[in-house]
């Protein structure tokens, strides 16, 4: 586009969702996020016109194992959140189906007394067979969160258990749900909930086995205790019963304690790590995209291929020789 003229076109379209989603339209935000979540054309366009609007939102991860209650503490703290006069995005992630990639969807269903609320926009996504308990675009509707003006972003991941760690790339604060009766202290930490908790929420406290669970966290953040990240910032243990709200003013306060440790101490922050992260992510796709659409395009693959299966090449010998190809220039 040349300078100082206006934009056009599908230039202008994305100019004008972006401008309606920065003024707080509603409508403009369902329609951006859609099209982020299909990934559709604009997509990438209408991210980085709203990037620049972005950095402000607390986003709070919640994860933990299927059957915790975390879609009801979501409900439940953000009522909490909604009383202190913030507004409140939140990002459900339901499980998708192995075969139809379809999802349930159901969070909206068990948060229905928000519906009528202008403070709080919930959109549920499905994980689309992404292993890791977020949607791929999860990062991007997120910031069109943050862009429209939440205050906190809350994102629910799928609860797929030891593989929960995909959440730290999103998440400033991450809340790990856990309940009594689901295992012992070695499945947890097998699961890596001491490397990734911000907070410990033992939700439906008031079964058996509470005190014994919160015991045993207790005694896991002691031998977790000499990381360098661990001498910034302990994280609590909260007992909670969400479903009558016991114990969620307790959790929104430790969120905010937290939020403001990562403010006064950057050496905790994840935010650089997690844009250079993403930089390198988004890398390693196009990469990827690109000498798989070149060895598509010359038939180099075919011959590679041939050659691994008589043998006279090894798969990572092969994947070296494509590299020093296509990328000799880096």
């Amino acid at each position: 586009m040349t300078a100082g003229k206006p934009p056009h076109g599908r230039e202008a379209r994305v100019s004008e969702l972006a401008r309606k989603v920065i003024a707080h339209d509603w409508r403009a935000l369902a329609k951006a996020i859609t099209k982020i979540e299909n990934e559709d054309t604009d997509a990438s366009a209408l991210a980085a016109s709203l990037y620049p609007h972005t950095g402000h939102a607390h986003i709070i991860g919640v994860t933990g194992p299927p059957g915790s209650g975390k879609s009801t503490l979501v409900d439940a703290l953000t009522a909490v959140i909604r009383k202190d006069g913030l507004s409140v995005g939140i990002v459900a992630v339901d499980p998708s189906s192995p075969f139809t990639g379809g999802a349930v969807l159901g969070d909206r269903v068990r948060m229905q007394r928000h519906a009528g609320d202008t403070g709080v926009f919930i959109r549920s996504m499905a994980a689309r067979h992404t292993p890791g308990g977020l949607a791929p675009t999860t990062r991007d509707v997120i910031r069109a969160l943050d862009a429209f003006g939440c205050d906190v972003v809350i994102v629910e991941t799928v609860g797929v258990g030891q593989v929960e760690l995909e959440v730290m790339k999103v998440a400033d604060t991450i809340v790990v749900v856990t309940v009594p009766g689901l295992g012992d202290s070695v499945q947890t930490i097998k699961a890596g909930l001491l490397e990734i908790a911000d907070c410990f929420v033992v939700n439906m406290a008031d079964r058996p086995g509470s005190a014994l669970t919160v015991a045993d966290l207790r005694a896991m953040l002691t031998f977790g205790g000499a990381e360098e990240r661990r001498r910034r910032w302990v994280p609590p243990i909260i007992e909670t019963i969400a479903i009558s709200g016991v114990g969620i003013d307790q959790l929104w306060d430790a969120c905010q304690r937290h939020r403001q440790v990562l403010d006064a101490d950057e050496l905790m922050g994840r935010a650089r790590d997690r844009l250079r992260d993403e930089v390198i992510e988004a890398v390693t796709r196009g990469v990827g995209a690109y000498v798989t659409e070149a060895l598509s395009r010359n038939g180099t693959m075919d011959s590679i291929v041939a050659a691994v299966a008589r043998r006279e090449l090894d798969p990572k010998t092969a994947a070296r020789q494509i590299i020093e190809k296509h990328l000799k220039t880096l």
